[in-house]
Protein backbone atom coordinates (compact mmCIF):
# COMPACT_ATOMS: atom_id res chain seq x y z
CA UNK A 1 0.00 0.00 0.00
CA UNK A 2 1.24 3.33 -0.95
CA UNK A 3 1.82 5.33 2.04
CA UNK A 4 0.65 9.46 1.99
CA UNK A 5 4.17 10.68 2.61
CA UNK A 6 4.88 8.60 -0.84
CA UNK A 7 1.81 10.32 -2.79
CA UNK A 8 2.30 14.26 -1.49
CA UNK A 9 5.27 13.45 -3.33
CA UNK A 10 4.97 11.22 -6.11
CA UNK A 11 1.29 12.93 -7.56
CA UNK A 12 3.45 16.71 -7.79
CA UNK A 13 6.35 15.29 -9.39
CA UNK A 14 4.73 13.52 -12.24
CA UNK A 15 2.13 16.33 -12.79
CA UNK A 16 4.82 18.87 -13.42
CA UNK A 17 6.55 16.03 -15.65
CA UNK A 18 3.19 15.43 -17.12
CA UNK A 19 2.61 19.54 -18.14
CA UNK A 20 6.08 19.94 -19.12
CA UNK A 21 5.61 20.19 -22.92
CA UNK A 22 6.68 17.08 -25.10
CA UNK A 23 6.14 15.07 -28.19
CA UNK A 24 2.75 13.73 -26.64
CA UNK A 25 1.46 17.15 -25.39
CA UNK A 26 2.01 18.88 -28.22
CA UNK A 27 -0.12 15.93 -30.20
CA UNK A 28 -2.77 16.64 -27.80
CA UNK A 29 -2.96 20.21 -29.07
CA UNK A 30 -2.60 19.77 -32.50
CA UNK A 31 -4.90 17.41 -32.67
CA UNK A 32 -7.26 19.06 -30.71
CA UNK A 33 -6.82 22.08 -32.77
CA UNK A 34 -7.95 20.23 -36.08
CA UNK A 35 -10.14 17.48 -34.33
CA UNK A 36 -11.95 18.85 -31.19
CA UNK A 37 -11.30 17.26 -28.01
CA UNK A 38 -13.80 14.17 -28.25
CA UNK A 39 -12.12 13.16 -31.30
CA UNK A 40 -8.66 13.58 -29.78
CA UNK A 41 -9.59 10.78 -27.01
CA UNK A 42 -8.93 8.23 -29.02
CA UNK A 43 -5.35 9.12 -29.44
CA UNK A 44 -5.31 9.78 -25.78
CA UNK A 45 -6.28 5.89 -25.50
CA UNK A 46 -3.41 4.64 -27.44
CA UNK A 47 -1.26 7.35 -25.41
CA UNK A 48 -2.15 6.16 -22.14
CA UNK A 49 -1.51 2.77 -22.82
CA UNK A 50 1.91 3.32 -24.23
CA UNK A 51 2.34 5.59 -21.00
CA UNK A 52 1.53 2.41 -18.86
CA UNK A 53 3.37 -0.11 -21.02
CA UNK A 54 6.76 2.23 -20.38
CA UNK A 55 6.18 2.82 -16.86
CA UNK A 56 5.76 -0.82 -16.03
CA UNK A 57 8.93 -1.98 -18.04
CA UNK A 58 10.68 0.92 -16.16
CA UNK A 59 9.98 -1.00 -12.85
CA UNK A 60 10.26 -4.92 -13.86
CA UNK A 61 13.66 -4.15 -16.09
CA UNK A 62 12.35 -4.00 -19.73
CA UNK A 63 14.03 -0.85 -20.58
CA UNK A 64 17.54 -1.98 -19.57
CA UNK A 65 17.13 -4.75 -22.24
CA UNK A 66 16.44 -2.28 -24.73
CA UNK A 67 19.31 -0.28 -23.61
CA UNK A 68 21.54 -3.10 -24.24
CA UNK A 69 19.72 -3.36 -27.92
CA UNK A 70 19.57 0.63 -28.90
CA UNK A 71 19.56 -0.11 -32.52
CA UNK A 72 15.91 -1.81 -32.34
CA UNK A 73 15.21 1.12 -30.52
CA UNK A 74 16.72 3.52 -32.52
CA UNK A 75 14.99 2.05 -35.72
CA UNK A 76 11.50 1.93 -34.35
CA UNK A 77 11.86 5.94 -33.44
CA UNK A 78 12.90 6.52 -37.58
CA UNK A 79 10.19 5.10 -38.50
CA UNK A 80 7.57 6.67 -36.47
CA UNK A 81 9.24 10.13 -36.24
CA UNK A 82 9.40 9.64 -40.78
CA UNK A 83 5.14 8.69 -40.43
CA UNK A 84 4.39 11.80 -38.09
CA UNK A 85 6.15 14.45 -40.25
CA UNK A 86 4.87 12.73 -43.26
CA UNK A 87 1.48 13.00 -41.56
CA UNK A 88 2.46 17.18 -40.49
CA UNK A 89 3.21 17.58 -43.90
CA UNK A 90 -0.39 16.64 -45.20
CA UNK A 91 -1.63 18.58 -42.67
CA UNK A 92 0.77 21.61 -43.42
CA UNK A 93 -1.34 21.45 -47.34
CA UNK A 94 -4.33 20.76 -45.72
CA UNK A 95 -4.61 17.29 -47.08
CA UNK A 96 -4.84 13.81 -45.27
CA UNK A 97 -7.04 12.45 -42.81
CA UNK A 98 -5.73 14.74 -39.71
CA UNK A 99 -5.91 18.03 -41.82
CA UNK A 100 -9.58 20.42 -40.85
CA UNK A 101 -11.50 20.77 -44.69
CA UNK A 102 -11.37 24.27 -45.52
CA UNK A 103 -15.12 23.60 -46.11
CA UNK A 104 -17.59 24.21 -43.95
CA UNK A 105 -19.11 21.34 -42.24
CA UNK A 106 -16.82 18.94 -43.13
CA UNK A 107 -15.26 17.32 -40.69
CA UNK A 108 -11.33 15.38 -40.45
CA UNK A 109 -11.57 12.21 -41.44
CA UNK A 110 -8.67 10.47 -39.37
CA UNK A 111 -9.82 6.22 -38.03
CA UNK A 112 -10.02 5.64 -34.60
CA UNK A 113 -7.70 2.87 -34.96
CA UNK A 114 -5.17 5.49 -36.64
CA UNK A 115 -5.13 7.81 -33.76
CA UNK A 116 -4.88 5.00 -31.10
CA UNK A 117 -1.92 3.86 -33.34
CA UNK A 118 -0.43 6.92 -33.52
CA UNK A 119 -0.51 7.95 -29.61
CA UNK A 120 0.77 4.68 -28.75
CA UNK A 121 3.59 5.51 -31.06
CA UNK A 122 4.47 8.39 -29.56
CA UNK A 123 4.01 7.27 -26.56
CA UNK A 124 6.02 4.29 -26.49
CA UNK A 125 9.20 6.03 -28.63
CA UNK A 126 9.22 8.70 -26.30
CA UNK A 127 12.58 8.90 -25.22
CA UNK A 128 11.35 11.50 -22.38
CA UNK A 129 9.07 9.27 -21.09
CA UNK A 130 11.47 6.31 -21.00
CA UNK A 131 13.97 8.61 -18.75
CA UNK A 132 11.72 9.98 -16.64
CA UNK A 133 9.87 6.54 -15.94
CA UNK A 134 13.66 5.32 -15.37
CA UNK A 135 14.73 7.82 -13.16
CA UNK A 136 12.02 9.02 -10.91
CA UNK A 137 9.71 5.53 -10.90
CA UNK A 138 11.97 2.91 -8.76
CA UNK A 139 12.83 5.23 -5.68
CA UNK A 140 9.40 5.19 -5.30
CA UNK A 141 9.04 1.62 -5.32
CA UNK A 142 8.96 0.08 -1.65
CA UNK A 143 11.51 -3.32 -2.34
CA UNK A 144 10.00 -4.44 1.80
CA UNK A 145 6.57 -4.81 0.14
CA UNK A 146 4.63 -6.30 -2.90
CA UNK A 147 5.60 -4.99 -5.89
CA UNK A 148 2.23 -6.09 -7.94
CA UNK A 149 -0.04 -3.68 -5.77
CA UNK A 150 2.82 -0.82 -6.00
CA UNK A 151 2.79 -1.13 -9.44
CA UNK A 152 -0.92 -0.44 -9.97
CA UNK A 153 -1.49 1.91 -7.61
CA UNK A 154 1.42 4.16 -9.11
CA UNK A 155 0.91 3.71 -12.47
CA UNK A 156 -2.98 4.14 -11.85
CA UNK A 157 -2.21 7.68 -10.27
CA UNK A 158 0.26 8.32 -13.45
CA UNK A 159 -2.60 7.42 -16.01
CA UNK A 160 -4.59 9.73 -14.75
CA UNK A 161 -2.14 12.54 -13.91
CA UNK A 162 -1.19 12.44 -18.07
CA UNK A 163 -5.19 12.28 -18.91
CA UNK A 164 -5.72 15.55 -17.19
CA UNK A 165 -2.24 16.64 -18.97
CA UNK A 166 -3.04 16.04 -21.83
CA UNK A 167 -7.38 17.50 -21.98
CA UNK A 168 -5.55 20.26 -20.65
CA UNK A 169 -3.55 20.59 -23.91
CA UNK A 170 -5.76 19.37 -26.14
CA UNK A 171 -8.59 21.58 -24.62
CA UNK A 172 -6.16 24.76 -25.84
CA UNK A 173 -6.21 23.75 -29.49
CA UNK A 174 -9.85 23.13 -29.00
CA UNK A 175 -10.59 26.16 -28.17
CA UNK A 176 -8.24 28.03 -30.67
CA UNK A 177 -10.07 26.48 -33.26
CA UNK A 178 -13.27 27.99 -32.49
CA UNK A 179 -11.95 31.44 -33.68
CA UNK A 180 -11.64 30.28 -37.08
CA UNK A 181 -14.29 30.69 -39.23
CA UNK A 182 -13.20 30.78 -42.92
CA UNK A 183 -11.22 28.92 -45.04
CA UNK A 184 -8.15 31.29 -45.21
CA UNK A 185 -7.87 31.01 -41.27
CA UNK A 186 -8.69 27.01 -41.30
CA UNK A 187 -5.48 26.79 -43.27
CA UNK A 188 -3.49 28.70 -41.46
CA UNK A 189 -4.55 26.42 -38.76
CA UNK A 190 -3.65 23.22 -40.59
CA UNK A 191 0.08 24.73 -40.95
CA UNK A 192 0.18 25.49 -37.84
CA UNK A 193 -0.52 22.40 -36.78
CA UNK A 194 1.07 20.43 -39.13
CA UNK A 195 4.30 22.58 -38.23
CA UNK A 196 3.81 21.06 -34.27
CA UNK A 197 3.33 17.47 -35.84
CA UNK A 198 6.37 17.94 -37.78
CA UNK A 199 8.46 19.36 -34.83
CA UNK A 200 7.00 16.05 -32.75
CA UNK A 201 8.50 13.88 -35.36
CA UNK A 202 11.74 15.05 -35.93
CA UNK A 203 11.85 15.43 -32.20
CA UNK A 204 10.85 11.62 -31.87
CA UNK A 205 13.21 10.61 -34.59
CA UNK A 206 16.55 12.88 -33.28
CA UNK A 207 15.86 12.92 -29.91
Amino acid sequence: MINLSVLSVFVPTFFLVSLTPGMCMTLSMSLGMTLGVRRTLWMMIGELAGVGLTAVSAVVGVATVMLRYPAVFEIFKWVGGAYLIYLGVQMWRSRGSLAMPETQGEAPRAARGQLVAQGFVTAVANPKGWAFDIALLPPFINPEQSLAPQLVALVGIILLIELIALLIYAGGGSTARFFLRDARNVRLLNRVAGTLMVGVGVWLALG
